[in-house]
């Protein structure tokens, strides 16, 4: 016969780490964080993504322990963790600034957290070589962290997180400080990185790149409230709401309102009613609502073609050229600034000039109507 907490560890071993009704505030009356409830699966790549002051980085701290949640509770492996300090977690945190200690050398920087925890000298040697290892950093054991470039201090501030072993490494915008060739190098090193280890990681950026490139799912942060969860293809195909639209990648956001529903999709009118315009239907909209159309710039077309179900008529603003593909801005839709992005195989600047009129198409299903609140 099962025991009565049988079920409870069962998703115990699904879920690391649990954010129960946990809210921040540092002055009693703005709130930072409000009533988080999240849930990081064993594993994962987790990304916590928004702008300043969204709540990301506060939810990384009080997960770190650097940071005390006003309300709620926060689990780790089942046990609550808040009042609990940073050294007794178990976590591996990698900071932006990496937070090397300057006078050691880089195997005592990446053994430091060993030392802190005892471990015999032979033991620690062997775990910092490996760790040191793992991140192609091992001739550099000697060297001071001011002898490496900025991509090899981000491998050891990493390897020094990964050095005990931990469950769980939370980084806190940690290419931020590196350029963008080498940004992205490091992503895909990360990303593999990750892949190998099976370790859960909870990832803060303001970087909808990163985000996209890296994650396992993305939390999309703002106002201090998870706006929608989901893998890197629902966070961009689907957006639940304008600001996630936004915020992911370009985007058209064109105002209307709902004239029609019907099992999906609705009908929406734009340019103060003078245009109707199918489009998928997010739930929770209503007939007469107010709603904002989203459609990305590279899922419309110029000329409308026997692969798009729907189009409008457009004039000509502006064109603009970025190497591998060209932005077209129109008028159409009611609104003055809807791009158009076309791979620089399809469309040249030449081929547009300001003022011209053309025809633009799509199809309904990259056109979502998403609530306008």
């Amino acid at each position: 016969m099962a025991e009565p907490h049988a079920k409870p560890l069962q998703e115990r071993s699904d879920t690391l780490v649990r954010f129960d009704g946990v809210e921040k505030t540092y002055d009693g009356v703005s709130i930072v964080v409000k009533r988080l409830d999240l849930d990081i699966r064993r594993g994962e790549f987790l990304t916590m993504l928004g702008p300043s002051g969204s709540g990301k980085t506060t939810c990384l701290m009080m997960l770190a322990g650097f940071e005390t949640p006003t309300a709620g509770t926060i689990l780790l492996d089942g046990r609550p963790i808040e009042r609990l300090p940073p050294h007794k977690r178990g976590i591996g945190v990698v900071f932006q600034n990496y937070a090397l200690f300057p006078h050691m050398s880089v195997a005592d920087n990446v053994g430091f957290p060993l030392r802190m925890r005892g471990l015999g000298a032979s033991d620690k040697a062997a775990r910092v070589a490996r760790a040191l290892d793992m991140v192609q950093m091992g001739k550099f054991a000697d060297r001071r962290p001011a002898q490496l470039s900025g991509g090899q201090q981000q491998r050891i501030a990493l390897a020094r997180a990964l050095v005990f072993e931990p469950a769980l490494v939370l980084m806190d915008e940690p290419l931020g400080a590196l350029d963008k060739q080498l940004r992205e190098h490091m992503q895909i090193e990360l990303k593999h990185l990750h892949e190998r280890l099976g370790v859960t990681v909870v990832y803060v950026t303001h970087d909808q790149g990163e985000a996209l490139t890296m994650s396992d799912r993305i939390a999309v942060f703002n106002d201090g409230r998870v706006q929608q969860l989901g893998t890197a293809t629902e966070i961009y195909e689907r957006p639940s709401n304008p600001f996630v639209a936004r915020f992911i990648g370009d985007n058209n956001a064109i105002r209307g309102q709902v004239v029609d529903l019907d099992a999906g999709t609705c009908t929406v009118s734009v340019g103060q009613g003078r245009e109707l315009v199918r489009a998928s239907a997010v739930p929770g909209l209503s007939k007469g609502a107010a709603t904002t159309l989203s459609i990305r710039p590279e899922r419309l077309t110029i000329s409308p073609t026997p692969a798009t179900d729907a189009s409008a008529e457009a004039t000509v603003r502006e064109v603009i050229y970025l190497g591998d593909h060209i932005r077209v801005r129109v008028a159409a839709l009611g609104s003055d600034s809807v791009e158009v992005k076309l791979p620089s195989s399809v469309g040249s600047p030449s081929s547009f000039e300001p003022g011209q009129r053309i025809s633009i198409g799509w199809n309904t299903r990259d056109c979502r109507a998403l609530p306008d609140n």
